[in-house]
């Protein structure tokens, strides 16, 4: 990482956005409360279970919503097989497991339910996800986490290519590695890689903040490598008990990496917008 320029004055206390701010989302323990017309109350003590061997997707994602409908609260599926899109749309706490791998798109468009995958995912796991926590127990493919606005996601193992595309808030965490272009045009949120992370890390990145345990290959246009402070490392250290992840590397010794906000985009920007993102 010789010659990698640092940024100053990057730190979450220094960051001047309008509306819904990262500060909100500073608490590793906070509990996001979104609520939509329509949403029931579950007991997180009633449980059922779902096999899936012989069921669409779509078969899948209904039966999910009829038991919510019913005040369960906790739903297993069995025999997931890796299809796509599974337990895609729930807008409830709801607390589901999957007991196997899934395919491409797993969890897509949530907002408030805590997921445990008990296996691997496909491409896009939890894409535009809005609160809540998904947990995936092995390793996930590329674009995990794409476009992701608000909770926690979580990989023990490596996350593939492309990690975090286009999140607009939320924290991803990997206990492993993370493939090529992590972070690749990120405007919010964090991204937090306990192992290696591979080439092109930030590219074109707008806004948010990558934390890195081991080593990166190399940095995207307009990365840079920033400073980082006591409350950060503090952060860190909750989030990652929070996870039941430990890292090989000291957090006090993590990475820090943001936006140079070098790119043209900045200079197009207007008046207002450039208060906001620039200060």
């Amino acid at each position: 990482m010789a010659g990698i320029a640092k940024r100053q004055n990057t730190a979450f206390s220094d960051e001047n956005l309008t509306g819904r701010t990262q500060k909100l989302y500073f608490s590793a323990t906070e509990e996001e409360n979104y609520t939509y017309y329509g949403n029931v109350d579950v007991d997180f003590n009633k449980r059922t279970s779902i096999d899936c061997t012989d069921l669409e997707a779509r078969d899948l994602n209904q039966k999910i919503r009829d038991a919510m409908n019913k005040g369960y609260g906790t739903v297993v599926i069995k025999n997931p097989g890796a299809k796509h899109s599974l337990g895609v749309g729930i807008l409830n706490k709801l607390n589901v497991i999957f007991e196997g791998s899934l395919g491409y798109f797993g969890v897509g468009c949530i907002d408030g339910p805590t997921v445990r995958i008990k296996g691997r995912v496909g491409w896009s796991c939890a894409e535009n996800m809005m609160a809540g926590k998904v947990l995936v127990e092995n390793n996930a493919g590329s674009c995990f986490g794409a476009a992701l606005r608000g909770g926690d996601l979580i990989v023990k193992g490596n996350a593939g290519a492309r990690t975090g595309i286009d999140m607009k808030g939320g924290t991803i965490l990997i206990g492993g590695n993370a493939g090529a272009f992590t972070g690749f045009m990120m405007q919010r949120g964090r991204i937090i890689v306990c192992g290696d992370v591979s080439a092109n890390m930030g590219d074109s990145m707008y806004d948010g903040m990558i934390f890195v345990g081991g080593e990166v290959k190399s940095l995207g246009s307009d990365c840079v490598e920033g400073e980082m402070n006591e409350y950060e490392v503090r952060w860190l250290e909750q989030k990652l008990n929070n996870a039941e992840i430990s890292s090989k590397t000291p957090v006090s010794k993590f990475k820090k990496f943001v936006s140079g906000k070098k790119l043209w985009n900045y200079d197009n920007l207007e008046p207002s917008e450039r208060k906001g993102i620039l200060g």
